[in-house]
């Protein structure tokens, strides 16, 4: 019994030191993270919460606040101007994400390889990212003026008459899709750097197995890529259905609402007319939209992006 009392009087003091250096560990880390959490409480989270709660009111900046329950969400389930820019966003959606990925990535290849004066090159195409969005706008209504602009001299050079780009409501969206094509810059850079990550001896290994340059872009460049391909996908997805500069100063939404972007048709209820609920609740069913899109993406990676680490936790299995 002697014996047994002694080893446990001995580590009593052990654990209680632990203890200590945990406490002061913890202390020392809510202090580290307190900047960043005051930030998200005051800039992010509390914000969400007063615009959930103004979704269920009216005001117009100027009168008190009204409760009115769920009678904003069901005006915009009757608003014809809803599901015309619903419509607006998803088709740009569509033809923008697939085309702004395939366009990067095809460029991403090219930029990836070992050529003279690729540094500049990369640059070049790197630039407009960074340039300011309304002033690439701008630049892009003079190339598509109908009677003036560039890309419709250039048609009349070859012979084809030009369409009236953003003034017709047939070609305004695709003009709009073409404009935003332009700042591929960060999916690109992003494609360069997942690109290089790719180890040299896959492609060695593959080569002398026979296997030719598409055999090795499906095989090995593909798999290796997805988790790239995979974090601009989310990324794009999301930005895109917050898409606003391009419609809001080339075209305000028309002609005929033919471009009427949702965050478009949300800055002409908040701010034009003056229903700060209404576009509240619009903001509240862009998010579970977006939401929605963002959970099915992450949910189908795991049929086709390819994790090395998780593969390699199966081989040992």
């Amino acid at each position: 019994m002697i014996k047994s009392a002694k080893p446990l009087a001995a580590t009593e003091p052990v654990w209680n030191k632990r203890a200590a250096f945990n406490r002061r560990e913890a202390i020392a880390f809510y202090l580290c993270i307190s900047p960043w959490l005051i930030g998200f409480v005051v800039f992010v989270a509390g914000p969400m919460l007063a615009s959930f709660l103004l979704s269920f009111t009216r005001w117009d900046y100027f009168t008190p606040i009204k409760w009115v329950g769920t009678r904003n969400y069901e005006r915009i389930m009757e608003d014809e101007a809803f599901w015309t820019s619903l419509r607006v966003t998803f088709t740009f959606a569509a033809l923008y994400v697939p085309l702004s990925q395939i366009i990067s990535l095809g460029v991403a290849l090219l930029l990836a390889q070992k050529i003279k004066g690729v540094s500049f090159f990369r640059t070049i195409f790197y630039l407009p990212a960074i340039l300011s969005g309304t002033a690439y706008v701008v630049l892009w209504v003079w190339l598509f003026e109908p009677d003036k602009g560039l890309i419709n001299n250039l048609l009349d050079g070859l012979g084809i008459k030009g369409p009236r780009w953003l003034s017709d409501p047939n070609t305004a969206l695709y003009a709009l899709v073409i404009m935003s094509l332009w700042g591929l810059g960060s999916s690109l850079i992003t494609y360069i750097a997942g690109l290089k990550g790719i180890p040299e001896q896959f492609y060695e290994a593959a080569e002398l197995d026979g296997a030719g340059k598409f055999g090795r872009f499906r095989y090995i460049t593909i798999p290796m890529l997805s988790p790239t391909i995979f974090f601009n996908l989310v990324l794009v997805l999301i930005q895109t259905f917050q898409s606003y500069t391009t419609a809001a100063v080339a075209t305000g939404g028309g002609p005929l609402d033919s471009t009427l972007f949702y965050l478009v048709y949300l800055y002409r209820r908040a701010f034009v007319n003056q229903e700060a609920g209404y576009a509240a609740a619009l903001a509240w069913i862009l998010f579970i939209i977006i939401l929605l899109f963002t959970l099915l993406v992450v949910r189908s990676s795991s049929a086709w992006v390819y994790y090395e680490n998780e593969a390699g936790k199966e081989r040992r299995k």
